[in-house]
């Protein structure tokens, strides 16, 4: 019994760190999304857009880009809502505030994935066509298990839908979690190793994108979570925190490349 009080709450701690993590990286995240593309806006000028987004901003196309400054605020509500919704001290003394900011981020997770891939496909993206097709599988994740979360959340399944909302967190920061192996990648070999930065394409970032949004390693690791919650068993929850452990480690050196290298470089 004491091994495996031992195990889980080791397997516990290591999940709430790699929360903290990510919670960190997320905040940063949407402070760099409203800085750059607020400022930019606030000042006029719009083409500064296309430091980050190709095509981001075309002039005389007011269509294209009210698109592209909705998906950046809808994206914005995502990267603050996200960590929030999770929290348990909110949900458990704020249950209006989550019930409400479920609705809004289940829908605009809906909105912006589905925004996301008209935009990669008629505004143009980085990368080859092999990561624009990977990126409409995590868009099927998302729109699967967003109408799983409503439908345990009616049932008042509520065990059942707060695990669908976690699958539905993973999947929805899909974008998020290849910034941050990008930039553990590139924190590590401190130069582009694997593909070219030019073009954006390479066996790396290839791989990256199957391992994020095609074959999500961040679900596959919630996964194993819960396998190892159900089983109660010392060796599977040792394994489980074992890859938790360098999941978060990864994360760590991609939040502070990406804060460091990629964020606070274009905020100020």
């Amino acid at each position: 019994m004491q091994v495996i009080n031992r195990s889980e709450k080791y397997l516990t701690g290591v999940v709430k760190f790699w929360f903290v993590l990510a919670t960190i990286g997320q905040f940063a995240f949407g402070i760099y999304v409203l800085s750059f593309y607020g400022g930019s806006t606030i000042q006029g000028d719009f083409a500064k857009w296309n430091d980050v987004l190709p095509h981001g901003y075309t002039p005389g196309d007011w269509k294209g880009n009210l698109t592209v400054g909705i998906h950046v605020i809808l994206a914005a509500i995502l990267i603050f809502g996200g960590p929030l919704q999770i929290m348990p001290f909110i949900r458990n003394r704020f249950g209006k505030f989550h019930r409400i900011l479920g609705k809004v981020y289940l829908v605009t997770a809906v909105l912006v994935s589905v925004a996301g891939v008209v935009m990669v496909f008629t505004q143009g993206s980085v990368g080859d066509q092999t990561m624009h097709y990977l990126i409409c599988v995590q868009v099927i994740y998302i729109l699967w298990f967003a109408v799983k979360t409503i439908q345990e959340a009616r049932s008042k399944n509520f065990e059942s839908h707060r695990k669908w909302a976690l699958r539905l967190f993973m999947v929805t920061n899909g974008v998020w979690f290849f910034r941050i192996g990008l930039m553990a990648w590139l924190f590590v070999f401190q130069k582009p190793v694997g593909f070219d930065p030019e073009t954006f394409t390479g066996p790396f970032l290839t791989t990256l994108s199957v391992f994020t949004y095609a074959i999500p390693i961040a679900l596959v690791l919630l996964e194993s979570y819960f396998y190892a919650q159900k089983r109660a068993n010392p060796i599977v929850n040792w394994a489980a925190s074992f890859f938790i452990t360098i999941f978060s480690l990864v994360t760590l050196l991609g939040v502070m490349g990406a804060i460091i290298g990629l964020w606070l470089p274009r905020i100020f």
